[in-house]
């Protein structure tokens, strides 16, 4: 539907793991984004930012929104543009608040995490992120001290928020779709109790497993959450 009426349209974005360019049409440039969104809406912990597909996203809202001021008044396809558009902008909106959502609930790691960073190594947070995170710590840290902190002994004072604010759950199960066949993965590791377990995943299999599992497949694309 995103492409009707613009289809020969391309979006360009430079893939961060392979550096190559990658021409893409509206319809697939709409499928990363949703692939992206299912992702971060079911995964425990902050995925990468996917900021280049969400700029490229809105450049094609923008894009048909002007198609649409060009159409014909009352061309039932414009009821059914804006219904795709509307839906594409609720797409767009709850990917970008499941990333604040997770910022404000794991700050103190997410930063701690974006300073262990090598500098070639790909950021979880997008400069926009980055700067409400550190904002959003620095506000906290304010709000606390000046409600509760100071007026307790000084040994009590002294506030370390990687310790006061949980770690994302990577122990949680999700549900995953295989898009790469996949083999010997691991699942348990070998303890004094039992075996090494591994398993092979196959294309268009489905499974419940921990997300620490398969935290590496996900960021590869080579499985989905669903």
């Amino acid at each position: 539907m995103a492409g009707e009426g613009d289809g020969e349209d391309a979006e360009l974005f430079r893939d961060s793991e392979q550096e190559e360019e990658e021409i893409l049409t509206p319809a697939q440039l709409i499928a990363k984004l949703e692939e992206a969104w299912l992702n971060e809406k079911y995964s425990p912990d902050l995925l990468e930012n996917k900021s280049e597909i969400v700029e490229c996203v809105m450049e094609q809202l923008d894009h048909m929104e002007q198609n649409l001021q060009r159409a014909r008044k009352g061309d039932l396809k414009v009821t059914i543009h804006r219904m795709e558009m509307e839906r594409i902008r609720y797409v767009l909106s709850s990917y970008l608040r499941s990333r604040l959502q997770k910022i404000e609930r794991f700050f103190p790691h997410i930063l701690e995490k974006e300073k262990s960073l090598l500098e070639a190594a790909p950021s979880c947070l997008s400069p926009q992120e980055f700067t409400f995170a550190k904002e959003y710590s620095a506000n906290c840290e304010a709000f606390l001290r000046g409600l509760a902190l100071r007026h307790m002994p000084p040994n009590l004072q002294p506030l370390d928020l990687l310790k006061s604010v949980p770690k994302p759950n990577l122990d949680s199960f999700v549900f995953l779709t295989v898009k790469e066949r996949q083999e010997n993965i691991l699942v348990e590791p070998e303890t004094e109790d039992q075996r090494e377990y591994t398993v092979d995943l196959e294309e268009g299999s489905q499974h419940l497993m921990k997300y620490k599992t398969i935290a590496p497949l996900v960021a590869s694309g080579a499985v989905q959450l669903i």
